[in-house]
């Protein structure tokens, strides 16, 4: 650990990162969000995924790279500024702070979504304040206790989304209506490519957590080796569930057209396994937004301190940590704070805004592959061709389409965004004569590593 007072504790091991990053991305999210992809891809859910996969590991493999070569907590932020200097990487980290800073905002949401439909009675905005209060006291609590919560959560959602699953094909096969198990059309639909596209523009918000897994780098024993890992195998273990997951939904109701696109999922619920599943899927959904928002909460605590140490933002607040939680408790508030904002937006706005700053970090993490680790690189061997240029070549057009493929609301608000911060970039360098600061701070240092377990190597 380095004896910096902002410092932060190593605990976490591989299988608590990748149940960390598994908790961001939820795999029940597939199911918050199917109404809207199957409307927008006619029908076509799995290949929405499908498609935002092969973009997310492209990018997976760059955000790998760059992790264990500075393994910080400042995630794309961190990895741009190196590559492209302060103002470049100030720019992607305000353009991220869209992911990491709105994301729980999306989260409790669309879980507050669904608690709306099944009590109509109560106020959405209650659901949302208790999503908000519950999730900012554990964090501010500490690392150890959000990974503990994590775990039981996991079992819980992996649990139902089993269920969900099993149900789904049961009521496929079932009637006279019956379809054939394996079948190619719910990954055609009625939809287009343009629709196809569309629609993993939006599925890529479901994979949001395989790169969030970066901003605990300084709380990860050996995190040059374990966040890369960790990395790919969110991505890979995240994917293969929300296109299986997709694919047997799709399977049982085909078509895109459906009732209420925030809440299909419910309606569907109720179809496969009545009244009494019905609450058992609502119960596993609001665990998954739970744990979900508690790790999106946690990582953008992260990212707003390896901001605020480097002075981009006040270092009095955003770079302070609790001498003895040793947690970033003033950026874990904010957090809270700005998701008030879902009490004035839908689902379908708030991803599509969100995914808009995670594309713009995405490129710029391929882009910094290329240009620190192929450029610079000594001896440039065919592993070195494939690893540092081609795969990250491929990441930042992949991610330059899925933006492109945003609608065009989304869009023009990510853009106003980017000029916020420009306009701010600029008062704090003095017109841009001189460089953002920046703290010096020890990338490789770690606290000692504590005794493994017999055989544990």
């Amino acid at each position: 650990m380095t004896d910096q007072p902002f410092g932060l504790t190593r605990t976490l091991r591989l299988p608590s990162v990748v149940l960390f990053g598994l908790a961001y991305m939820t795999p029940m999210i597939v199911f918050g969000t199917f109404g809207i992809l199957a409307q927008k891809t006619g029908g076509a859910v799995p290949t929405a995924y499908l498609v935002a996969l092969v973009a997310v590991l492209l990018t997976a493999w760059s955000y790998g790279r760059m992790a264990a070569a500075y393994p910080v907590a400042g995630s794309a932020y961190t990895y741009t500024r190196r590559a492209f200097g302060g103002h470049v990487g100030f720019l992607v980290g305000w353009a991220i702070l869209l992911d990491y800073f709105f994301l729980p905002m999306a989260i409790w949401l669309i879980g507050a979504a669904y608690l709306s439909a099944a009590f109509p009675d109560v106020p959405q905005w209650v659901w949302i304040l208790a999503f908000i209060g519950v999730t900012s006291a554990i964090n501010i609590v500490g690392i150890k206790l959000a990974n503990g919560v994590n775990i039981v959560l996991m079992l819980v959602q992996f649990a139902v989304l089993a269920a969900f699953v099993a149900l789904c094909v049961r009521y496929a096969l079932a009637g006279a209506a019956a379809r054939p198990l394996f079948s190619a059309n719910p990954f055609t639909g009625s939809g287009t490519l343009p629709a196809y596209l569309a629609g993993a523009a939006i599925a890529a918000y479901s994979f949001l957590g395989f790169d969030a897994v970066t901003t605990l780098t300084e709380e990860t024993v050996e995190p040059a080796r374990t966040i890369p890992r960790a990395i790919m195998l969110i991505a890979l273990l995240g994917g293969g569930i929300f296109i299986l997951a997709a694919y047997f939904t799709q399977l049982a109701f085909p078509g895109g057209d459906v009732a209420n696109v925030d809440s299909a999922a419910f309606d569907i619920a109720k179809a496969i396994g009545g009244d009494v599943f019905v609450m058992l899927f609502l119960a596993g959904l609001i665990v998954a937004q739970f744990a979900s928002g508690l790790s999106a909460q946690a990582s953008v605590g992260r990212l707003l301190l390896a901001m605020g140490r480097d002075d981009v933002l006040p270092r009095s607040a955003f770079g302070y940590v609790h001498p003895i939680l040793r947690t970033p408790v003033f950026n874990i508030a904010l957090a809270g704070a700005v998701a008030l904002a879902a009490l004035r937006l839908d689902v379908t706005t708030s991803t599509s805004f969100i995914n808009f700053g995670a594309f713009v970090a995405f490129i710029f993490v391929n882009l910094s592959v290329i240009r620190l680790l192929w450029l610079r690189a000594p001896q440039r061997g065919l592993g070195t061709v494939i690893g540092a240029l081609v795969v990250p070549v491929l990441g930042a057009l992949s991610n330059l389409w899925l933006l492109v493929s945003l609608d065009e609301h989304a869009k023009v608000l990510g853009l106003i965004w980017l000029a916020v911060g420009i306009v701010y970039l600029a008062w704090l360098t003095r017109m841009f004569s001189r460089q953002p600061p920046e703290t010096q701070f020890r990338e490789v240092a770690e606290a000692p590593i504590p005794a493994a377990s017999p055989g544990r190597r």
